[in-house]
């Protein structure tokens, strides 16, 4: 038996099936590229769905870890400590907005936007106690607490969780008349993700985002963008949201914002949204604490740059670019995405999007598939043109070989 083979073995015997891994055991990383436990090398095109936009063991990031574990790594909230307020500070700049509540996942996040909304609507908008209602989109995925697969509309991800949370109204995404037609004066929120990862890398209809901006505005709504997966650089801006010129009130961040070396996400919002919170309210013992803060603030400075926004724009349309000759050669129905991200449905009667997976994987090549043809594509934004070539050279003899 190989290593990579017991390895895998001694894992999934052990570990509640959850997930359903590709059979490859990493041991080390480096940039865009990862290697097995046998020291085969694979390219990284999926970026732990975005949280690795830096490459892995990025050295700015890795040494930005070290310097503070070697001070404090952890005070809770209960105390404030000398990183916390820079990342506040910077953040809230960074994001064009005043106010930063920090947590750890972007699940914690978006349950963290959920009860920011409803608190709102309350306290500010007068809804009355209990009857609050945020609407939400049709094949969407914001995170797998219970509260947030009660609006999900993946079977797999719904399915026997059951009794769910009230108070979401689903639409579909990129219906304008939809949302409308939804919203009443018990409405808090509108929750969408600007392009739908989850989902195959969905970018919504063009002028969509601004009609849900001008709809939140008029109707007297909270208009929440959960980038947790599209922004920080990975569409080739900032935030997706830049792409129609459109600012939310709410930013949900996580993923990229702790580099791929530890769990940081935030709310990031107005003094009044976030203002509605008062001590003992909401909470997190490692929400903000100094590893976080040391390790996000170096992404925020790398950000402002703006040369990781700059690779994904360039990157992005080489990659769109050859990913639409595969779809005129019949090989591939749909190219989607935005920047170095794309979701490409394979075409019928050349496999699955697992099995275009696997094939990848044995050309070392790492990717993921979702919802049956569909694989996502989302190197980290490191990776070289040359690399990236390679990537898709790998994926263009799987589909025409």
């Amino acid at each position: 038996m190989s290593t990579t083979t017991s390895a895998f073995a001694s894992a999934e015997a052990h570990t509640a099936h959850n997930y359903h891994p590709l059979p490859v055991v990493v041991a080390t990383a480096d940039g865009a590229w990862m290697t097995d436990v046998e020291g085969r090398r694979f390219l990284d095109m999926l970026a732990g769905y975005s949280a690795l936009n830096f490459g892995h063991g990025n050295r700015r990031l890795i040494d930005a870890a070290k310097a503070q574990l070697d001070r404090v790594t952890l005070t809770s909230r209960a105390f404030h400590h000398d990183r916390f307020g820079d990342f506040c500070a910077q953040l809230a700049e960074l994001c064009g907005m005043e106010t930063v509540l920090p947590m750890n996942t972007g699940a914690e996040a978006v349950e963290t936007a959920v009860k920011t909304a409803r608190k709102w609507g309350y306290r500010v908008k007068g809804v009355p106690q209990g009857q609050a209602k945020i609407i939400v989109a049709a094949n969407n995925f914001h995170g797998r607490t219970t509260t947030l697969i009660s609006f999900s509309t993946d079977h797999e991800a719904r399915a026997d969780y059951g009794p769910y949370t009230p108070g979401f109204e689903i639409v579909p995404y990129g219906d304008l008349t939809a949302l409308e037609a939804a919203m009443s004066a018990n409405t808090v929120a509108v929750l969408l993700e600007p392009v739908q990862g989850e989902a195959g890398v969905l970018v919504p209809p063009h002028g969509y985002l601004p009609g849900v901006r001008r709809l939140t505005r008029e109707r007297g709504v909270l208009f929440v963008a959960d980038e947790i997966q599209s922004g920080l650089g990975r569409t080739g801006k900032t935030f997706a949201c830049e792409h129609e010129g459109v600012v939310p009130d709410v930013y949900v961040l996580g993923k990229a914002l702790g580099g791929g070396v530890v769990p940081v996400s935030a709310v990031v919002s107005s003094a009044e949204v976030l203002g509605v919170f008062r001590p003992g309210e909401h909470g997190s013992t490692f929400g903000g604490n100094p590893l976080a803060c040391a390790v996000a603030l170096e992404v925020i400075a790398m950000l402002r740059t703006g040369e990781f926004q700059a690779r994904a724009a360039e990157l992005g349309e080489h990659l769109h670019r050859e990913l639409r000759l595969l779809a005129e050669r019949g090989v591939v129905t749909e190219v989607r995405g935005r920047g170095l991200w794309a979701g490409v449905d394979v075409a019928p009667g050349l496999g699955t999007g697992r099995e275009v997976s696997e094939k990848l994987m044995d050309r070392g090549v790492l990717v993921k598939d979702t919802h049956g043809a569909t694989i996502r594509i989302a190197p980290p934004l490191v990776i070289s043109k040359e690399d990236l070539d390679w990537g898709l050279d790998q994926l263009r003899a799987v589909l025409t070989d």
